[in-house]
């Protein structure tokens, strides 16, 4: 019978407790088993997805979505491997982050644990589906699912699949909850009390009605407005090459670049390099009046520094590193940028004052990703400043609780002054 979603938050919220005392052999052999049924089963998730894709085809979805969209042999091989990469990952539970002494016989310790139940509310990717579900799993926490509808068949089967691993590897049936319709959303998001954290994945106006609609914590990020400044102290062969990975690679991603800000001292000799470059690769640039000036292209204003997803970016001329700072902290999305230069004191001031979840020096926006930092995936990126920030993976599904071993010992005898505390790390 099918229940409401408020209704299976209280029952998950009731063994959270019992999933993350789950040992870590445990919660590792069920990952083993989700590996090996989505390789055996692979066949059940590709016809699905080729059904989702028909679908999408024939209605009106951008292709940055298709592109998300598609689960082939290869994205099936990433998933598999960010699997195998979390377990093995230390357990994150029961990590010992202070260890104090308050009074003879009087030991304050700090422990890592789960969040408890966690809401993620996603876009149109099995493949984060599957990223999700795993990292949940690994770090102890329940969870409730929500796909975007584009992807409805594919997501199905892959639920299905790993939900089938997870009670066969003896954790709770409760810990896994995949929520179908779009009306859940706004049930999830009435579940204060049962839910301990939402994480929505999607346009920064669906990030903001998730906020503004919930009592619950929420974590995560909007847009990805993520620039390259090329300082005159750039290698500008390394600048193109690195450019063309953070733009072409993986367009729809939201860690691929859109903004390009090129020092104006070596504009009139880059910018024509850079556009025949992007140019051959299919990409379009729009531009300031500076760059529009050296370079055939469209006019960008303020409204064009966006997340286009798509094979476009923005350029413009900037004064210095001062002003590529300036310009990355007022119109940026805090994603990640990165600085391409070969002078230290440069690199230094960009790194230190650019208000980002990643900041990089000479290397491409791509590898803000959870598994790219050896997270073995990741359940989102966070632009927020509290408890998580870039790329969210075990560590970001952590929270910590105090425990106090005593030995008779009452706080009145501390206040009246016949004992005193004699405080020690441990």
């Amino acid at each position: 019978m099918d229940i409401s979603i408020r209704e299976q938050a209280r029952k998950m919220k009731s063994k959270a407790p019992f999933m993350a005392a789950a040992s870590i052999e445990e919660r590792n052999k069920a990952l083993k088993m989700i590996a090996d049924a989505l390789r055996n089963d692979s066949e059940r998730i590709f016809r699905a997805n080729n059904v989702d894709m028909g679908e999408a085809m024939n209605g009106s979805v951008p292709s940055a979505v298709l592109k998300r969209l598609k689960f082939d042999e290869g994205k099936l091989k990433a998933s598999i491997d960010g699997i195998e990469q979390l377990i093995g990952l230390d357990d994150p539970i029961g990590r010992i982050t202070l260890h104090r002494q308050l009074d003879e016989d009087l030991i304050l310790t700090r422990l890592t644990c789960p969040i408890g139940v966690i809401g993620v509310i996603f876009e149109a990717r099995p493949d984060a589906m599957i990223q999700i579900a795993s990292l949940c799993i690994k770090s102890g926490n329940c969870a409730i699912l929500k796909g975007g509808k584009e992807t409805r068949q594919t997501n199905k089967e892959i639920f299905g699949i790993i939900h089938e691993a997870v009670v066969s590897a003896g954790l709770p049936e409760e810990c896994l909850y995949q929520a179908t319709s779009h009306s859940e959303i706004d049930e999830l998001l009435d579940c204060y009390g049962d839910v301990d954290l939402i994480i929505p994945r999607g346009s920064n106006a669906f990030v903001r009605y998730i906020m503004d609609n919930t009592r619950i914590p929420v974590m995560g990020h909007a847009d990805g407005i993520c620039h390259i400044y090329v300082d005159k102290a750039a290698d500008q062969d390394m600048a193109i090459n690195i450019i063309k990975d953070a733009k072409i690679q993986y367009t729809a991603a939201c860690n691929a670049v859109e903004i390009l800000l090129i020092h104006r001292e070596i504009a009139h000799e880059f910018l024509p390099k850079l556009y025949h470059s992007l140019d051959e690769a299919g990409v379009t640039l729009k531009g300031d009046f500076a760059s529009r000036g050296i370079i055939p292209i469209e006019a960008v204003g303020e409204e064009g520094y966006i997340e286009y997803l798509s094979l476009t970016a923005s350029v413009k001329v900037v004064d210095d590193v001062d002003a590529a700072i300036e310009h990355i902290n007022r119109y940026g999305s805090h994603h990640t940028d990165s600085v391409i230069t070969s002078d230290d004191a440069v690199a230094a001031r960009f790194m230190q004052l650019v208000d980002s979840a990643g900041v990089y020096r000479n290397c491409s926006t791509r590898f803000s990703d959870g598994f790219r930092y050896g997270f073995g995936a990741e359940v989102g990126i966070s632009t927020s400043k509290l408890h998580a920030r870039g790329p969210v993976g075990l560590d970001g599904l952590m929270t910590y609780k105090y425990t106090l071993n005593g030995n008779g010992q009452i706080v009145g005898d501390y206040a009246s002054g016949v004992k005193q505390f004699r405080f020690k790390d441990l």
